[in-house]
């Protein structure tokens, strides 16, 4: 696998790193067309034919709005997108509990809301146009390997196995990452699994009804709640029957994913849902009334990955962590990720930062996820599952709420609090770092592989 390799030192800056982005979801898109835009060569593989076409998450916080407008695309995001009117929290009768709107936190910080299928293409089709990029379907990887002057990854495709390399090989590939997996094994995800079962849905309403196309994946759903009044984002607190509703899509579309007893086959929670959404939902409405696009029956994590840097391999979003998805940290927390690696990887690309940023990397973003991310997320969801008529929690959460309606400074930092998971990686730059390495490998394929890292 190792083929012959010659060092030369060059004493000028910017020879440059080539790094490889396994995963094509929206934090590899996203991070690879970051670097592409800086004429850093990124090649992206994906063990699929095309992009992900389910909606899946949808709401980006400030930070990952920051990231979005980084990369040259939030503009696009906001044209097919919108900002949510506010967020809620509410009794099962639809009481209302709390509520939060944005006027108090500037338009450039808004949470913005596009579901991630729309937004992946989005930013494919920037990162189409970078010379720099190359993106390679239907290629699993199946092992992984490195040394002191590389890292390789052996790949399956339709004309048989290959092995590439990179300077730094980034996993982006999920929950179920095969980076993740071949660095510390299948079973090696600290954290833990919720006991509570999570229904997720998408659903029309009435008036968007088309030819019924149902797809146990996930779950969408069209159902008019404009009677009601609410919000376009709610939190039901509920020990039993908690769920959350909101809109997706500027043609109504809601994602409703609610709580349901565990243990079932995935067959009794779809037979269940319609029993279900005439229980919580306002209206109580039969299932003439909606249509229900997407439904997924899953388990919710709490979990990170012991190091998300070993040598050349990186890990980062979903394949570095997981967190349940009540109050959207899970996408917010990946493109932060991705944004800082981007500034570390660049870093060194132009001869600014050391390879020892990257142990930076590691540290701060498993710190942000122990001590912001973990914690809040896992805060939301514990909240929905009080009683909120004898709930101290419930009550406590109340009472700053409804501070924070009275004082915009409290309503801004409420809101914004998801900027806690920033870090601005710029800072360990240092200009000393000039120094480069050129070395030409010959693999046994045949292929040749230039890599090109910082000596220190």
């Amino acid at each position: 696998m190792n083929g012959s390799t010659n060092g030369q030192i060059n004493g000028h800056r910017g020879h440059g790193i080539e790094v490889m982005v396994v995963g094509a979801g929206p934090s590899g898109l996203v991070l690879s067309l970051l670097l592409a835009q800086k004429g850093v060569k990124v090649v992206v593989l994906d063990a699929a034919s095309a992009l992900d076409a389910q909606p899946r998450a949808t709401h980006y916080a400030a930070p990952a709005v920051d990231e979005l407008r980084r990369a040259g695309v939030l503009d696009e995001i906001l044209s097919l997108g919108f900002v949510p009117n506010g967020v809620a929290w509410r009794k099962l009768d639809g009481t209302l509990l709390a509520a939060m709107t944005p006027e108090s936190v500037p338009e450039e910080n808004r949470v913005v809301c596009l579901p991630l299928d729309k937004m992946s293409k989005i930013v494919y089709a920037h990162l189409e146009k970078e010379k720099s990029a190359e993106v390679k379907w239907g290629h699993k990887v199946m092992g992984i390997g490195q040394d002191e002057e590389r890292a390789w990854v052996k790949v399956e495709t339709k004309e048989g196995t290959r092995t590439l390399y990179a300077d730094y090989i980034v996993g982006c590939d999920g929950g179920n990452s095969q980076i993740r997996r071949s660095l510390f094994g299948d079973m090696a995800f600290p954290g833990r699994t919720w006991n509570e079962q999570i229904v997720a849905t998408n659903v029309f309403s009435s008036p968007y009804f088309h030819t019924p196309s149902l797809n146990y994946n996930l779950t969408s759903t069209y159902y008019d709640m404009s009677k009601f009044n609410w919000l376009d984002s709610n939190f039901i607190v509920d020990p039993e029957h908690w769920y959350m509703v909101a809109k997706i899509q500027t043609d109504g579309l809601l994602r409703i994913t609610y709580g349901d007893i565990p243990g079932l086959s995935r067959e009794e929670y779809v037979k269940r849902q319609p029993m279900k959404f005439k229980q919580i939902l306002p209206g109580h409405p039969e299932p003439s009334e909606y249509r229900l696009t997407n439904i997924s029956p899953y388990k919710v994590h709490q979990r990170c990955a012991e190091k998300l840097r070993v040598g050349r391999f990186l890990l980062a979003a979903d394949a570095a962590h997981l967190c349940n998805p009540f109050g959207g940290l899970g996408l917010t927390g990946g493109l932060a990720d991705v944004g800082n690696l981007y500034d570390c990887l660049l870093g060194i690309h132009l001869g600014k930062a050391s390879p020892e940023i990257l142990d930076k990397y590691d540290q701060v973003r498993r710190q942000k996820y122990h001590e912001v991310i973990d914690v809040v997320s896992s805060q939301n969801l514990r909240l929905l599952l009080e009683d909120p008529d004898t709930s101290e929690k419930v009550a406590g959460f109340v009472d700053i709420c409804r501070k924070a309606n009275e004082d915009k400074e409290l309503s801004r930092k409420m809101q914004l609090f998801s900027n806690d998971i920033k870090y601005d990686f710029t800072q360990h730059y240092d200009e000393s770092f000039s120094i480069t390495t050129e070395f030409h490998s010959e693999p046994k394929d045949g292929m040749k592989v230039s890599h090109r890292s910082v000596v220190l």
